[in-house]
């Protein structure tokens, strides 16, 4: 196992990046413009890790669908990336806070206070992790941008033991994190604007490769309408309105309809979009949506397509 006292100077996520060495003598407009640069570079480099990003996106749905969970593990940024993506999930899909869980070094505290000392513990890897019991059913993500984060690699080694599907995403090729899980997702962005700061285009492409594998699995599991977040949480008046507007373009009815259809589901989104579309009743479409695990479209799809007046 790699230890805190390797040399991360072989790194390219650790090299001097030669476009901005003089970073400091430049106007306002020159550093952005040299930080725009160099994000540009992310999307090429994530695109290059899609076949197995697929991969991880199979997986979480298989875990999904079949009572697991996807748990992801990370040390500083990239644990905070990941806390993000796990949090986004429930408002977005309406799924159970169970079903995306987030392990972060120095626990919740870490997401808005430096706790970075303990990504050096392998014991707190495995003591964390084994705090959620992963097992056959789970996919455990572990992150790192440079691959070499021992609490990172410890908890994707136990998880691994204990029979979870294990994934890593990393920013460099060949490191230890990515020979501990049994597929590696590699976006390789370079030296960063500020030499070493993996916050930027490391933390970027992270952040891409973990929105592409929770919005992958949650819309093959049904939880979108073709592009539309029909699962939407309707939790303030924003996201009301919006839901609104789902409807009304998923449905072809104009907002009356689709706010009166909300209220008669019971204000779920889903429920409402399946009585707009079949004619069934609150009733009859809830049970239809059962039925279907949540998948809307094979909801709507298995009873007909009739739209009546609402």
């Amino acid at each position: 196992m790699a230890t805190s006292t390797e040399i991360l100077s072989s790194l390219a996520t650790e090299q001097q990046n030669l476009a901005s060495q003089a970073l400091d003598t430049k106007s306002s407009l020159e550093i952005a413009t040299i930080i725009n640069n160099e994000d540009a570079k992310v999307a090429g480099a994530v695109r290059k890790a899609l076949p197995q990003i697929a991969l991880a996106i199979d997986a979480v749905t298989d875990a999904l669908a079949g009572g697991g969970r996807l748990i992801y593990v990370g040390t500083g940024t990239s644990g905070r990336v990941a806390a993000l993506d796990a949090s986004e999930c429930p408002p977005t899909f309406s799924t159970d806070p169970k079903l995306v869980q987030f392990v972060i070094a120095g626990g919740e505290r870490a997401l808005a206070h430096a706790t970075e000392a303990s990504e050096d513990s392998v014991k707190l890897g495995e003591k964390d992790i084994a705090k959620l019991r992963p097992g056959k059913k789970d996919v455990v993500i572990g992150i790192a941008a440079s691959g070499r984060t021992p609490y990172t690699i410890a908890a994707v080694e136990y998880a691994k033991k204990k029979g979870a599907k294990t994934f890593a995403v990393v920013c460099n090729a060949g490191t230890p994190l990515g020979e501990a899980a049994e597929t590696a997702i590699v976006a390789e962005v370079g030296p960063e604007v500020l030499s070493g700061s993996t916050r930027m285009k490391a933390g970027s492409a992270q952040k891409m490769i973990l929105n592409a594998i929770t919005t992958g699995a949650m819309t093959r599991l049904g939880y979108v309408y073709g592009n539309l977040m029909v699962n939407v949480s309707l939790k303030n008046t924003k996201l009301y309105e919006r839901a609104v507007g789902i409807l009304s373009k998923a449905a072809g009815v104009d907002r009356d309809q689709a706010t009166r259809a909300i209220e008669r589901s019971g204000k779920s989104v889903p429920v409402a979009l399946i009585m707009l579309k079949t004619g069934a009743g609150r009733a009859e479409a809830t049970r239809r949506l059962k039925a279907a695990k949540g998948n809307v479209r094979r909801a709507i799809e298995s009873t007909g397509s009739a739209t009546p007046s609402v």
